[in-house]
């Protein structure tokens, strides 16, 4: 199904052809995030991200960029994670050639010049505020500084605000200089692709992409929490964000497809057991989710509500009753329709150039190595109850939970009479 070259300058290319598309999608991922800053410049990787569409020599401004490529009907964008940044363009397939030459122009040749630089820290200071103002996009930053407390995982991807206005022209190039290299990039091109594109991207890019000296890894994390943690940010809001988040495995474990499948029973949609219990049975919330998310190292699973001040004691109760529900194990019949779950929404994800791109992008990069689609269903096909009701265990202990609240609240202690698995 995809095809792998290394380039000589050990820059990686995968091909992913998709039938049944007109469009394809070409994607630049680096090995670089939040994770890998220091305090001094936290919020670094995603200004980068945001420079880089602000003008090379050839497109000496944003609005050259947008006009090119807004001229034959693209899609374009960038995202920051704490393992990777990725850019990319999904176009009309024949018109792949002007999606190589844009993003490899933009990533080898941006300006970064200090006056757009200037402008744009208002740009990323609003939109940091943007999250902060917004409880429900911003309960999981919350949760996630609690359970990776410490470490630089737990760092905001934007940044803080004070960092943003201080760092330094030169603090950008530097970082930029060690992380964007050859070795440290995976390009994927999925789907409808033909012979000539291995060719643009090597002219393009590849050939014009010098290695440096390697670039550094990110501190691994290690567990270590004794006791449930609690975290207030204190908001005069009438709904109160809920964040509940305990430390889990990561993307190498192999556990994970039976973290995944248990995240999906326990609020996942909604048939799940949380969205029944909370919502339907009981109506103390409007939303109730439960998920997991997975770095190279370690991940966790996160479960939000938002809720009634009145009604917080009692959801906080029916959450951790159905969590000790849920280590006395799932039926057969719940984990076969969470399986199919997962089949199902696999299959629309893969309708997608964009979403093909980054499955098999994602997996090369910090896996280096790719499961199909179907290998990865036979995977999850694999999955016990038994591994299931094991994994609930070894997750969903006190020691490991971690609550985040967003709401009127300034003192923790009357919370913590509540929290007990």
């Amino acid at each position: 199904m995809h095809k792998k070259t290394i380039f000589k300058n050990k820059a990686r290319l995968l091909y992913i052809p998709t039938p049944g598309t007109e469009a394809v999608t070409v994607l630049f991922l680096f090995a670089v995030g939040s994770r890998y800053e220091t305090p001094e410049i936290n919020g670094v990787s995603h200004f980068i991200e945001h420079l880089m569409f602000k003008g090379t020599k050839k497109r000496p401004t944003t609005l050259h960029i947008s006009k090119e490529l807004d001229g034959v009907g693209a899609e374009f964008n960038a995202f920051t994670g704490k393992d990777y940044t990725g850019y990319y363009i999904k176009i009309n397939h024949k018109q792949v050639d002007l999606a190589v030459d844009v993003l490899s122009d933009m990533l080898l040749n941006s300006k970064f010049d200090a006056k757009e630089m200037n402008r744009e820290r208002g740009v990323i200071i609003e939109e940091i505020n943007m999250y902060h103002d917004n409880p429900i996009m911003y309960i999981e930053n919350v949760c996630e500084d609690s359970i990776y407390f410490g470490s630089t995982l737990g760092w905001d991807i934007a940044g803080p605000v004070e960092t943003i206005r201080k760092v330094t022209r030169k603090q950008l190039l530097e970082y930029k200089n060690k992380f964007y290299q050859p070795n440290n990039v995976v390009v994927a091109v999925a789907g409808k692709i033909d012979t000539k594109v291995k060719g643009i991207i090597q002219k393009k890019f590849a050939n014009l992409f010098k290695q440096r000296a390697k670039p550094e890894i990110f501190e691994p994390f290690v567990f270590d929490q004794k006791a449930p943690r609690i975290k207030i940010k204190y908001r005069d809001t009438k709904q109160v964000q809920l964040g509940l988040g305990f430390g889990a495995f990561g993307y190498g474990d192999k556990r994970t497809h039976a973290m995944h499948l248990l995240t999906i029973i326990l609020g996942g949609n909604m048939s799940s057991r949380l969205f029944i219990s909370v919502r339907e049975r009981r109506g103390l919330a409007y939303f109730v989710r439960c998920y997991p998310n997975f770095y190279q190292d370690v991940g966790n699973i996160f479960i939000q509500s938002g809720l009634d001040v009145s009604r917080l004691d009692s959801a906080i109760k029916v959450i951790l009753d159905e969590l000790k529900k849920i280590k006395k194990g799932v039926t057969a019949k719940e984990l076969k329709d969470a399986k199919e779950f997962v089949r199902g929404k696999m299959v629309l994800n893969l309708e997608d150039s964009s979403h093909v791109a980054e499955y098999f992008a994602k997996q090369e990069l910090l896996m280096n190595e790719i499961s199909t689609p179907d290998q990865k269903m036979k995977l999850y096909d694999k999955v016990t109850t038994k591994e299931v009701r094991a994994v609930a265990n070894e997750i969903f202990k006190k020691e490991r939970l971690n609550l985040a609240l967003i709401g009127p609240f300034r003192d923790a202690k009357k919370f913590h009479k509540l929290i007990s698995l």
